[in-house]
């Protein structure tokens, strides 16, 4: 285990979180973070990336890249997205994700900290169109546990899939639990 690994694990652990992995991760696949309903989901998704050793990357609003903070974020893994340009943007992160080096793709489905009437589907367009596996994960609060829960194959029935999802965050509860969205299609 590396350093950084180690130092990440010990801060995780004082801030009484449990660090989850899977037996076996992919190489590539789209991670699911949910529930997103804070801004201190960022830093421990920082730390957690950290504990685990993961190459990961993530899609977050085009926002966030302006300023000063851009480089940092593009250093981080950051993937600027135009919220309010989308087409297009499946396909350019799959071609990413299959042809780019090896990581997980994090998108956060509820596409926002705050209340939403469900998910949006582009990680399961994304997974499907890049013939990766979703990599579900969670910063749960409720019982402090931080990382990886499971793995999906994503098949042609989104709704199936959306409800193998739910069946595996049964339980787990953002730091503002009224802002997480059902999962479920918008």
């Amino acid at each position: 285990m590396r350093i950084r690994q180690r130092i990440a694990r010990f801060i995780l652990r004082r801030l009484g979180w449990t660090c989850l992995d899977i037996e076996s991760r992919p190489q590539r696949a789209v991670l699911v973070a949910y529930p997103h309903t804070s801004n201190w989901d960022f830093p421990l998704g920082l730390l957690v990336r950290a504990a685990l050793g993961l190459e990961i990357r993530w899609a977050g609003k085009d926002t966030l890249f302006r300023g000063p903070f851009g480089p940092l974020m593009r250093w981080l893994g950051g993937i600027p997205v135009n919220r309010r340009e989308p087409a297009g943007l499946v396909e350019r992160l799959a071609a990413e994700l299959r042809a780019g080096p090896p990581c997980l793709l994090a998108i956060a489905p509820e596409g926002t900290r705050s209340l939403t009437p469900g998910w949006k589907t582009g990680f399961h367009r994304i997974a499907r169109a890049a013939g990766v596996p979703i990599v579900i994960g969670t910063i749960d609060y409720g019982r402090r546990r931080i990382g990886l829960l499971a793995t999906l194959e994503p098949g042609a029935d989104i709704d199936a899939d959306l409800a193998a999802l739910a069946a595996c965050y049964q339980g787990c509860r953002g730091l503002r639990p009224e802002r997480a969205a059902p999962v479920r299609r918008r």
